[in-house]
């Protein structure tokens, strides 16, 4: 399963994404809005939007997306590391 979150704090960023890959996951992550964003995500199965930390341009702009490629939208005004996982293990298998 592919896996894009939109957001987060920038010292977690190896956090989320070795946290994702223990449920089987990949992970694509974007902290900060760029300018090809739209381009990069490509066709994830779950997005998962930190709202706390991230414009409502970028927000929008994701928004956009997961409805193009249809894929599952989960939203956490919290990043923590236990939010993360809270979501993964709703959305996806459970770790090994």
């Amino acid at each position: 399963m592919s896996v894009v979150i939109i957001g987060g704090n920038d010292r977690m960023a190896r956090l989320y994404e070795d946290t994702c890959k223990s449920y089987g996951c990949k992970a694509k992550i974007f902290l900060h809005l760029k300018s090809e964003l739209r381009r990069k995500i490509g066709s994830p199965d779950l997005m998962i939007l930190f709202t706390s930390t991230v414009s409502h341009k970028m927000v929008n702009c994701a928004l956009c997306e997961a409805k193009r490629c249809k894929a599952v939208v989960a939203r956490s005004h919290s990043s923590s590391l236990n939010a993360l996982q809270t979501i993964l293990e709703t959305h996806c298998t459970q770790p090994a």
